[in-house]
């Protein structure tokens, strides 16, 4: 589901984040729990991952602080908090791509789509699943009307036509949370996802964190200049 020819998208985007968005943080601390467990199953901790629509850098740099050498692309948004740790997307391929919140800001959904699949051939994502029939637009907060940031609505039934289109596995939680692999995955990683988090097992997949080196790193490169 599409909205007409935004015309509107420079003015939404005046500022990378909505005002109305309270909920960034909380989000951000919750898909980083999700995504430490997803590629501590289905990678190696010494991959290399992007975080596609990056925003400020948050998600990065929560990454990075559990062990994962993740990198920041976003073409809207400032990076604050992960300054030094941009990502090549002219040149470079990544074991995973993370990719939160942005489906929905695609003007030209497969354009950008393809773009990340030449990225990598695991993506872990989020957009919000519409329901059938759709409801109303007075009657899903997820429209976003206030900001008019959100273009693109999908369905599963969306998303299982992409994949198939370009040959991917698709694994979703059947709401919000979604992965594209080339790769088959459990249709159900979400949920043994979800009861390895709640058996307390989630120590199994922790790394050596990069918020100390980082910090030497970063202080290196300012010595140099």
């Amino acid at each position: 589901m599409q909205t007409e020819e935004p015309y509107w998208i420079d003015e939404a985007y005046s500022a990378a984040l909505s005002v109305s968005d309270t909920g960034v943080m909380s989000r951000n601390h919750e898909f980083n729990k999700v995504a430490s467990l997803i590629f501590g199953l289905f990678h190696d901790k010494n991959d290399c991952f992007l975080d596609y629509g990056g925003g400020y850098g948050i998600f990065v740099r929560l990454m990075r602080d559990k062990g994962y050498d993740f990198y920041w692309y976003d073409k809207y948004a400032d990076n604050l908090v992960a300054r030094g740790f941009e990502g090549d997307i002219n040149k470079l391929r990544y074991a995973g791509v993370t990719s939160f919140e942005n489906f929905e800001h695609f003007v030209n959904p497969l354009e950008d789509i393809e773009a990340i699949f030449k990225l990598t051939d695991f993506v872990l994502f989020s957009t919000t699943l519409v329901s059938t029939p759709a409801p109303h637009p007075d009657k899903w907060w997820y429209y976003c009307l206030e900001h008019g940031q959100h273009v693109s609505i999908f369905s599963y039934k969306s998303l299982e036509f992409i994949a198939k289109k370009y040959n991917y596995f698709l694994a979703s939680n059947g709401k919000d949370l979604h992965i594209l692999s080339k790769k088959k995955i459990p249709k159900y990683i979400f949920f043994i996802e979800r009861i390895i988090r709640k058996s307390g097992l989630s120590f199994l997949f922790k790394n050596k964190s990069k918020t100390n080196s980082d910090m030497h790193d970063m202080i290196k490169k300012m010595n140099q200049v």
